[in-house]
């Protein structure tokens, strides 16, 4: 199910799209990488195989990007219902990567699961393409990954934000997210470039299901 969230007009400002358009998983790809790739790189370096890899596991239903211009310059993904935007099992990494180097880098992998509790969705990363930044491009992915809760009938919404992006932390507390746990992670620092994570909750309040209910109207 596509939606809109800005109205295309002339100064070409973008549109939100719900799942993510057949033919642009390389540059939804390109773009989580440039996001995540500090954090993802142990597990699924080098650059180029690990944009590869994540091109060719996308679950197209389990994201929303953002368009302008037909080009996609923001996306966000979530997990729902056991699926999430990026995908591949333990056969796609050991063919991707090998028996020997594929082992330890499954176990990094499992760093990275988050499964939902009953009624909950996990959201697991915003990424807007660098030139197109500071132009509200993540609110307007969060309230759609809100909504898409909404529309599942989630009553909340889960995500985990580590301690050197504060400014994605700051964009979910302006959205109603606020701080449940954090865990120290200082084993990671030197790996994976990040000493601690967050994780952050928002209720799907009825306010946001009665918004959904009048966008189908």
């Amino acid at each position: 199910m596509a939606r809109t969230g800005w109205t295309q007009g002339a100064e070409n400002r973008p549109v939100v799209h719900r799942g993510v358009p057949e033919g642009s998983e390389e540059r939804v790809a390109a773009l989580y990488w440039e996001a995540f790739g500090r954090k993802l790189a142990p597990a699924l370096s080098p650059p180029g195989t690990g944009r590869a890899f994540i091109a060719a596991h996308l679950h197209h239903d389990r994201g929303a990007v953002a368009l302008a211009a037909g080009r996609v310059v923001g996306v966000a993904g979530y997990r729902l219902q056991g699926r999430a935007l990026t995908g591949g099992g333990v056969r796609d990494v050991l063919s991707a990567y090998g028996f020997f180097r594929g082992l330890p880098r499954l176990a990094l992998l499992a760093l990275f699961e988050r499964t939902p509790a009953e009624g909950e969705l996990v959201m697991d990363g915003i990424a807007v393409d660098p030139a197109h930044r500071s132009r509200g491009i993540g609110s307007l992915l969060l309230r759609e990954i809100i909504a898409v809760a909404a529309d599942h009938g989630c009553r909340r919404v889960r995500l985990d934000v580590i301690d050197t992006n504060p400014r994605a932390r700051a964009l979910y507390e302006r959205h109603g997210f606020t701080a449940h746990r954090t865990e120290r992670t200082p084993y990671l620092r030197r790996l994976m470039g990040f000493g601690a994570v967050t994780t952050m909750h928002r209720l799907v309040t009825d306010a946001d299901t009665d918004a959904v209910s009048e966008r189908r109207a």
